[in-house]
């Protein structure tokens, strides 16, 4: 009897205790605009006291980490003050490695969003005011509701130009709120239940129900008239979410993450010039007949690193044409490894039909693990060259170390090797195009 009474006491105890820790966890943070420090003990009960939480993951000693310091510190407040409040915290990732590791964090700053305890990585922009109009995006309504063209106006200016935005005209939300839960992270949605002659003007409609979808970055715009089964539907929604012919660097790279689609690259010398905007034209008309693959186009003046991993060189002749699994291999298409500038159209249908006909030579990035550049630059002479006089040094070192009663401060095993561990992860990292800042 008394066995049993002392079980159910204990059961009661524990159901009051998770009862009180979540209370317990939110008086242990407030979200009153600062940015919150924290560390191995308090990481995770911080992630389950706010439903959004952005972490700036950080090394003292990065200098893009110092710079986006005061960003947040502006951004805090503002987000705070939201209807539904966005907190802002950092931690030392490389102090607090165990968290660093857990998360998969390889370079700094690395920014990641915490949504209901779920992490999402953050790609958006670092200046404070446009870090807030991007992350407003996360506690929006998944489907908004428009009942004037002064609400459209104002929805299509609050939702900015960092994401694709979709207007449903004539439609019932039912029908799209399904994939604007689905695909929350990647658009903006919205239903405009009342709208003029005008509005139908402006985003170039002429009957309804229509879904309107436009990039404000790319300056495209597409008209979906049905039919609204979920297949066509969310075919129109998916294909929608980059433009038809993008540009490549570091922001549009992230963008590529999760897309399933090979990439026809097309690598041109400068890729602002007036040459290069006409073919990117021409591009964006193939795009437009070849939906299975995803175009876009990078300049050797504007990211030569990015295209010396595709043996492109400054006596390369370009533009160049090569399909890029966005990973480790690419294919180049025979009889069409460069472009002439006459009738460039036509070069690029000969292209397509090369790769889709299979007449390709598959080749790998440039880019060998760290073990094969070395192998590469150092013969086996070398190797034992080097050995020998490693060898040599650490006797001469062992030779001239003093006593230890000489010896006036020591640095414990652990200190040391969270030194070195931090210096050799510093120098052995190598370029990929996915690569952080720092």
């Amino acid at each position: 009897m008394n066995i049993s009474f002392l079980s159910v006491f204990l059961l009661a105890l524990v159901f009051s205790f998770q009862l009180i820790n979540p209370f317990v966890s939110c008086q242990q943070f407030k979200a009153d605009g600062s940015v919150l420090e924290l560390n191995e003990s308090n990481f995770d009960s911080a992630i389950s006291a706010f439903d959004f939480i952005l972490v700036d993951f950080y090394a003292p000693w990065c200098g893009h980490c110092k710079r986006l310091s005061p960003e947040l510190d502006a951004a805090a407040p503002v987000l705070a003050g939201l209807d539904q409040p966005i907190v802002i915290a950092k931690i030392n990732a490389d102090k607090f490695r165990r968290l660093a590791s857990k998360y998969e964090i390889d370079g700094f700053p690395t920014l990641k969003l915490f949504m209901h305890g779920t992490p999402l990585e953050y790609t958006g922009p670092r200046k404070a005011d446009l870090l807030v109009r991007f992350l407003k995006k996360f506690v929006a309504p998944d489907v908004s509701l428009l009942e004037s063209d002064v609400a459209i106006r104002n929805f299509v200016e609050t939702a900015g130009t960092h994401f694709p935005i979709y207007i449903g005209f004539g439609l019932n939300e039912s029908i799209i709120s399904e994939f604007a839960i689905k695909y929350k992270k990647k658009a903006w949605f919205s239903v405009a239940k009342g709208f003029s002659e005008e509005a139908m003007v402006t985003y170039d409609f002429d009957k309804v129900p229509a879904l309107v979808s436009f990039h404000p970055s790319y300056n495209e715009r597409s008209i979906f008239y049905g039919p609204f089964e979920d297949k066509f539907l969310e075919d129109f929604i998916k294909q929608k979410f980059l433009p038809l012919s993008m540009p490549i660097n570091y922001e549009t790279l992230r963008l590529l993450k999760d897309e399933e689609r090979k990439i026809v690259l097309t690598i041109v010398e400068d890729e602002t010039d007036e040459k290069s905007l006409k073919l990117i034209k021409l591009l964006k008309a193939a795009a437009s007949a070849n939906r299975d693959l995803v175009f876009g186009y990078v300049g050797f003046k504007q990211w030569e690193d990015f295209t010396d991993t595709f043996d492109v060189t400054k006596k390369t002749k370009l533009p160049k044409m090569i399909v890029w699994d966005r990973d480790e291999e690419y294919a180049s298409v025979i009889g069409s490894e460069s472009m002439d500038e006459e009738d460039q159209g036509s070069q690029i249908t000969r292209f397509l039909e090369g790769y889709r006909e299979g007449r390709t030579v598959q080749k790998r990035i440039r880019g060998p693990s760290l073990v094969g550049y070395i192998n590469s630059l150092i013969s086996i002479r070398t190797i034992y060259l080097i050995v020998f006089v490693i060898a040599v040094l650490m006797l001469i070192q062992t030779l001239q170390k003093p006593d230890e009663d000489d010896v006036p401060q020591r640095h414990t095993v652990a200190q040391v090797d969270d030194s070195s561990s931090s210096l050799t992860k510093k120098q052995s990292r190598e370029y990929r195009p996915e690569d952080k800042e720092d």
